[in-house]
């Protein structure tokens, strides 16, 4: 089916309003395709994507890579919640505990952890801004976009590292899961509907007059309540620990007197900025709407007041690329950020992300014509989730063919849970990648030297995975 083509000098009269003459000719028109006959009986009653699978791109797409990782853990689940980031991150962080230690590859820093304090620290994060933006008519496009979801479970790179730097790390079996982590939808609305109740007493506070220092104050009782909430549900993270585990060989390994702080410093020790190593983790995006070769931000959005600004240097694709290539080659996972959100090119029950997946086509005689930057600009595109590069497959010429990919949905899909992602699906919804600074070229890093171009809070940029 050709693309739509408008010509503004057609002699046809068009109207504002569907006609019964339409209608009549859209059904005749349907109907006289016996395709469409065909398609409709074996869709009407089946999800359409068992129906309408690429059973040629399902076999192309093989576990086979010939850049690996040397260690990979087993495959984690976030279950019914959105910190795909934090299981994301903690992945990364964790082989290099694993690799250290010689410890079991299902050895896992606590995700409730760091989600206990990113949540209290958004909850603080949402209250000041409230109070920044009491004086703007609350019908303002930006306060209400951040009345939408005060808090919620998804993050960026940088987030992570401010509550790492802030809090430290803990293992999963120091502080694990709870109901209420791994299926996160109710306690969410509990601290939501309160911080959504303190910005109208904050609003109305200042509007009679009452000082942004009174308001601060009151600000303890508001966190003191939010922090019962997550306590409730999530439990108390420990300020102190002792830990035991068993290597691989059987032998007890014993952690006594320990803060989550030194816990990251001494035993983690990765790399995540200056203060760890010399090394620092930079993040570069694609985002064609923009300029390349220049740093982003994105007005408002962040979890810790005082903490690193979230910061992009945004570059071209094939670079992006290029540059994890290399990075995994050298025997480092990576960090990154895409879109899965309809999973209208990927496929839970293959474990699949690739543009050719589905065939459209032939099923409803369509085809999806818009560009990446396009699909940003409209609405039909973000970032959506964080997940983990962990190899990929070259071809005779060194350009990537297909990603292996460390996901956080359990060990029912695709390879014990490691996923597959067709290069040309890494092009269209791939929008972050996170790097160590020594991997990044030094004219990209010159970048970082500049001030940042701000991009408003509603932008596609600042979503959260």
């Amino acid at each position: 089916m050709a693309r739509l083509q408008v010509d503004e000098f057609t002699s046809t009269v068009g109207s504002s309003v569907l006609t019964h003459k339409s209608l009549q000719k859209y059904s005749s028109t349907f109907w006289s395709d016996s395709k469409n006959r065909l398609a409709l009986n074996a869709i009407v009653n089946n999800d359409y994507r068992d129906v309408i699978y690429n059973h040629k791109a399902v076999l192309k797409d093989t576990h086979i890579f010939n850049v690996k990782v040397p260690s990979e853990g087993i495959i984690t689940n976030q279950k019914s919640s959105g910190r795909c980031w934090l299981f994301a991150g903690t992945n990364v962080m964790r082989l290099a505990i694993i690799k250290k230690y010689k410890l079991n590859d299902d050895f896992e820093l606590s995700q409730n952890f760091l989600f206990f304090y990113d949540k209290l620290e958004k909850a603080n994060w949402f209250l000041e801004n409230m109070i920044d933006l009491a004086d703007v008519d609350v019908n303002d496009r930006v306060v209400q976009y951040l009345l939408q979801v005060p808090v919620n479970d998804g993050g960026q790179w940088d987030m992570l590292i401010n509550i790492v730097e802030k809090y430290g790390v803990v293992p999963k079996s120091v502080y694990p899961d709870t109901f209420s982590s791994t299926a996160s939808s109710r306690l969410n609305w509990l601290v939501q509907v309160k911080l959504r109740e303190y910005a109208t007493q904050i609003r109305s506070s200042l509007a009679r007059g009452v000082s942004v220092n009174a308001i601060r104050v009151y600000k303890e009782e508001m966190m003191q309540e939010v922090y019962r909430l997550l306590v409730i549900a999530l439990g108390e993270p420990p300020a102190n620990f002792d830990w035991e585990t068993n290597d691989k060989s059987g032998k007890v390994l014993s952690f006594s007197d320990m803060t989550p702080k030194s816990f990251f410093r001494e035993v983690v020790a990765y790399p995540v900025s200056s203060v760890c190593s010399r090394l620092k983790m930079i993040s570069l995006i694609n985002d064609p709407r923009n300029t390349y070769s220049r740093l982003y931000t994105v007005e408002r959005l962040g979890n810790v007041v005082g903490g690193r600004r979230v910061q992009h240097i945004n570059t071209n694709i094939k670079q992006l690329k290029r540059l994890a290539v290399n990075v995994l080659k050298s025997g480092s996972p990576v960090w990154f950020g895409c879109d899965v959100g309809k999973c209208q090119f990927s496929s839970n029950k293959y474990g699949v992300m690739d543009t050719a997946i589905y065939d459209y086509h032939t099923a409803f005689n369509v085809e999806f014509g818009m560009t990446k930057e396009q699909r940003l600009l409209f609405g039909e595109s973000l970032m959506t989730h964080a997940m983990v590069f962990t190899g990929v497959h070259l071809d005779n010429d060194g350009e990537p063919i297909r990603w292996r990919v460390e996901n956080s949905w359990g060990p029912t899909t695709g390879d014990k849970g490691y996923w597959i992602m067709a290069d040309a699906w890494f092009s269209e919804f791939v929008y972050q990648v996170v790097l160590e600074k020594h991997a990044v070229p030094k004219d990209l890093l010159a970048v970082l030297n500049t001030e940042p171009f701000v991009l408003p809070a509603y932008d596609p940029m600042g979503a959260l995975a």
